[in-house]
């Protein structure tokens, strides 16, 4: 049994066949007819919602700053390969951390991972977490309502999706998940004002992360039958996060 943190943060993990935020992921489901809302259409006319002009799909996030834990300063900072791959293949070889992001191995299935987002049109960033400067996790910010996850759910525009795992084992079983979950959730409600909601689909059998994102001020939304997952759709609403 992966320790209770570890187990929270690998269950935040990527979908299979929706790792590719472009677009060019392999899932079937993936290709699936959707009719999007009117508004939806709208964005995408001309290419708006496909980096053609230039617009930052999620507000700069590498420019949101330090928020303050009770554990530390924290703080997301953009993946670069060329600094970061080792550490990051580092942690998704970890048997707690693999067996939900399946991206264990010399590191080639890491970077394209990365790459993927990176050369992608924005619409979802990898991040390293720093605590106190430390990097200690990690995470991806990215725009649900933009994100296959979409087809399984009533999205609505500007919603925002996180993933995450803790990557030391010494940072693990200490409640930091919790801690961080709302300090992330908490950053992108102040530095995103279009976004109304933050979502993540953890794996419903995972209790341990479940439980975090309700102690984070998360609510239990719905079950969510995914392509690889039934899945736990957690929301945390901007009206209610003085409430939770």
């Amino acid at each position: 049994m992966p320790p209770t943190d570890a187990s929270t943060d690998a269950g935040t993990a990527p979908r299979t066949g929706a790792r590719d935020r472009t677009g060019s992921g392999t899932d079937s489901q993936d290709t699936l007819d959707l009719r999007l809302p009117d508004d939806f259409l709208a964005l995408f006319a001309g290419g708006a919602e496909t980096g053609a002009t230039g617009e930052d799909l999620l507000d700069g996030v590498g420019d949101w700053g330090p928020k303050a834990t009770p554990v530390g300063a924290f703080q997301l900072v953009p993946v670069r390969i060329d600094r970061d791959l080792p550490l990051i293949t580092r942690w998704m070889n970890d048997p707690a951390v693999a067996a939900f992001w399946e991206l264990s191995g010399p590191g080639t299935a890491t970077q394209e991972h990365l790459r993927a987002q990176l050369d992608g049109d924005g619409r979802s960033v990898p991040c390293l977490g720093l605590l106190d400067g430390t990097p200690m996790s990690y995470w991806e910010i990215y725009r649900a309502d933009l994100d296959p996850l979409a087809r399984h759910y009533p999205a609505r525009l500007h919603d925002t999706g996180i993933h995450l795992l803790i990557g030391g084992v010494a940072h693990r079983g200490r409640g930091l998940g919790t801690i961080l979950l709302r300090a992330v959730s908490d950053l992108v409600l102040d530095r995103r004002p279009s976004c109304a909601r933050v979502v993540a689909e953890p794996d419903l059998r995972n209790t341990p992360s479940v439980s975090a994102f309700l102690s984070a001020g998360f609510r239990f939304s719905a079950e969510v039958e995914l392509p690889d997952k039934k899945a736990a759709l957690m929301v945390r609403d901007r009206a209610l996060r003085d409430l939770l």
